[in-house]
């Protein structure tokens, strides 16, 4: 019997997720020949632990996402460092260059899936790079574990850092560099950081939040230029800040070459079906290289179900899978932080189609809105409250309808609290827990049934609450219903044992 070869570009989190996902459907390797090619040289990693890294709690080899040798174990073909230079659609063929000089390589797919993921944007600072584009001395982006790496090097205490944008990394590597004993300085062109996810005025408790914990926050400025021999970043009023360390976190661009000089459609990104095909016969497109629906995700989850999807089609599970976007929950991962946001909070106080929610407690750093729509979730912001940060993500994931008692969104507690409406018993089997991981409430009773009794048993099973940790107390939770509901450990395989939602307690 002839395998399916698959070729994946894109050694990163949402390749190795497709990789992975193939194989657990063909976990024999009797249908399906996989190869992995990236540029990377890193064997694959969590790129949500990178802040992690840069704080110094973990080191980069924390961030694998799988042991030593897991790859070759599962017979999947991962050429790492390799940087695919051509893609032959009419032969169907792509052209490597491991970067040795040995000369270039020509690999036959039966079918190509682009995760070529995206590229740190690098804005136009006089300065910043050589005559190659190539970033100087002293400037650094933060996207990748090598970043992370040359930015540790030059982190010295008592050095001076600016970090330009006040978005999700930058934030996450300003806090970094301030955990070293760095001075930091953070510049935003906008009039508040993080204005993807924020109102004005949760943006305002933020910025309150950062500069007590020692930031500086220059708000409504761009930089210009950088002198090296004075070490300064000059600013476009003409103010100068000292840097010894210049760290761009400006947005990210998707990585679209390949599939452009391909003749592969291309708008902000590759543009996708619901079966997230591409323009061109058998290829497909995954992560953040992707453009479904007009919408291009920069974060984690979208990458992890599209992989799910595409691998459903490929194995011949089911030739019509079909992707139909994901609700964004995004959470800022920095130390002493913790700050949710989720869905359309764009609605105002006195919104006639919508009930919205606030409470602002700027001298602690809280602050919490919640928009309610027909009785359920359909936006949230939530900085400085974790202990409802669990009950409202499952409630927007699943939307359940909210308690009778609104007020209860903001504070967790009280009359009608989401604590039994967001009950691991209520919750649908598909709900994602992790979502760092991706990780559903299904796989979690699964790795209980399979003998992982608490937390960090689900932890080395399932890697829930191994990204940001932003999910523990909902774990806990799950734990301590399953605890409950079957109390005795069970010595049969997972997979032959029913699921909790099949034996009726769901």
């Amino acid at each position: 019997m002839k395998r399916t070869r698959i070729v994946v570009v894109g050694n990163g989190m949402a390749g190795s997720r497709l990789a992975e996902e193939l194989r657990r459907r063909d976990p024999d390797g009797e249908r399906l020949d996989i190869v992995v090619i990236g540029a990377e040289a890193h064997p694959a990693y969590n790129r949500i632990l990178l802040s992690n890294v840069l704080a110094g709690s973990i080191t980069g080899r924390d961030t694998r996402l799988k042991p030593d040798g897991w790859w070759e174990r599962q017979g999947i073909d991962v050429r790492s460092g390799v940087r695919v230079t051509g893609i032959d659609t009419a032969a169907r063929t792509v052209r490597c260059d491991d970067g040795t000089g040995a000369g270039h390589d020509e690999i036959g797919y039966d079918e190509l899936v682009l995760a070529t993921g995206s590229r740190s944007f690098i804005p136009p600072i006089a300065g910043a790079v050589d005559e190659s584009d190539a970033l100087v001395d002293g400037v650094a982006a933060f996207r990748t574990i090598g970043d992370c790496d040359q930015i540790i090097a030059a982190a010295t205490g008592g050095s001076s850092a600016v970090v330009l944008g006040g978005g999700l990394l930058g934030l996450e590597a300003a806090r970094g560099l301030l955990m070293r004993g760095m001075d930091v300085t953070v510049v935003h062109p906008k009039d508040f950081p993080m204005e993807r996810q924020l109102d004005p005025a949760g943006g305002a408790v933020l910025t309150r939040v950062l500069t007590e914990l020692g930031m500086r926050m220059v708000l409504g400025r761009r930089a210009v230029a950088r002198d090296a021999e004075n070490r300064t970043v000059v600013l476009d009023d003409g103010t100068e800040l000292p840097a010894d360390l210049l760290v761009l976190s400006a947005g990210i661009r998707p990585e679209v070459s390949l599939a452009e000089a391909a003749g592969i459609a291309v708008d902000q990104a590759i543009v996708v079906d619901d079966l997230l095909r591409t323009s061109a016969p058998r290829v497909s497109a995954i992560g953040e290289c992707a453009q479904h629906r007009g919408e291009v995700y920069g974060l984690v989850q979208p990458g992890w179900e599209q992989a799910a999807v595409v691998a459903e089609r490929l194995a011949g599970e089911n030739r019509f899978a079909t992707y139909h976007g994901t609700a964004n929950v995004t959470r800022l991962k920095a130390h002493d932080i913790d700050l949710a946001s989720m869905g359309d909070i764009s609605a105002e106080m006195h919104c006639s189609h919508s009930e919205v929610l606030t409470l602002a407690d700027p001298t602690r750093g809280r602050y919490a809105k919640v928009v309610v729509r027909e009785d359920r979730v359909v936006g949230a912001v939530l900085l400085g409250n974790p202990d409802v940060v669990g009950t409202l993500t499952q409630l927007f994931d699943a939307q359940l309808p909210v308690p009778v008692d609104r007020m209860s969104l903001l504070i967790g507690r009280g009359s009608g609290a989401g604590v039994e409406v967001a009950s691991p018993a209520t919750m649908p089997g598909s709900a994602v827990v992790c979502r760092c991981n991706s990780v559903t409430k299904s796989q979690l009773t699964t790795a209980w049934k399979a003998g992982a009794r608490g937390v960090a048993a689900m932890a080395t099973e399932t890697r829930a609450t191994t990204g940001c940790g932003g999910c523990s107390s909902v774990v806990q939770g799950i734990c301590e219903w399953l605890r409950n509901s079957d109390p005795e450990p069970r010595d049969q395989p997972a997979h032959e044992t029913p699921s909790i939602e099949e034996e009726g307690a769901a």
